[in-house]
């Protein structure tokens, strides 16, 4: 008989995808702190050129922007395998490079990919303030560090928004990369599915669902997010 949807939730593969598709939005997330962290300290260092950190930021997002995503994946998680299974042996937890790493290494590897994008982002950002507003508050006499809170931040968060939202949907989309290093997640959890039952065009087809109903909700909340700077901005 045709595998078909009846077969995919009485086999229980609904909820296997749905822990997939959680591992995913976890790692999407992770990665997407971390990229923003890396993004908005690298973007300040490119907008501000301090040297010689200017050069080293440049050398960052240039490799990592210039080097396949999957790629990044493989060097950073088989260069370190290795010496991770060998400390997980040591403190007794020998399962550790087969468990719980390829979920870290996931973030990391997807973070430096989404912070090389965010640094372009938020230099980006920060280049089109318009510099007579600086400039009027350092004639008020505000201080560095509330010029940068009250006229700079706000500013940067209201231009970089949309282009943080695009930063998102490719971090959400990389995130099926990480499943060649064995991690259960969404795209992972449908090519062993589409395996078990020789039926890839269901699998693939409900993970593409899954894929856009996250993408969905995800541009609804910044859509919201973006009308709210804006409203703050004009306040």
């Amino acid at each position: 008989m045709q595998f078909g949807l009846m077969q995919l939730w009485d086999g229980g593969w609904v909820g296997a995808i749905l822990r997939g598709a959680g591992i995913t939005i976890l790692v999407a997330i992770g990665a997407m702190l971390l990229g923003l962290v890396t993004g908005i300290a690298c973007g300040l260092i490119k907008w501000a050129r301090v040297e010689p950190l200017n050069w080293l930021v440049d050398i960052y997002t240039t490799v990592v922007r210039g080097v396949p995503e999957l790629l990044i994946i493989y060097l950073l998680f088989f260069s370190s395998v290795e010496f991770v299974a060998r400390i997980g042996t040591a403190f007794g937890w020998a399962g550790l490079a087969e468990t719980g790493y390829p979920f870290l290494i996931g973030i990391i590897a997807i973070g430096a990919i989404s912070g090389s994008y965010s640094t372009e982002v938020v230099r980006g950002a920060l280049a089109a303030i318009p510099t007579g507003h600086v400039e009027a508050a350092r004639a008020l006499g505000m201080p560095r560090k509330r010029i940068f809170r009250r006229i700079i931040l706000p500013q940067m968060l209201r231009i970089a928004a949309p282009g943080v939202n695009n930063v998102w949907q490719a971090t959400m989309k990389d995130t099926a990369l990480i499943s060649v290093v064995g991690l259960q997640e969404l795209m992972r959890t449908a090519y062993v599915g589409a395996g078990s039952t020789r039926s890839p065009f269901i699998f693939y087809l409900v993970a593409g669902a899954v894929y856009l109903a996250i993408t969905f909700v995800s541009q609804v909340g910044f859509k919201r997010a973006e009308r709210a700077l804006v409203l703050k901005g004009r306040a």
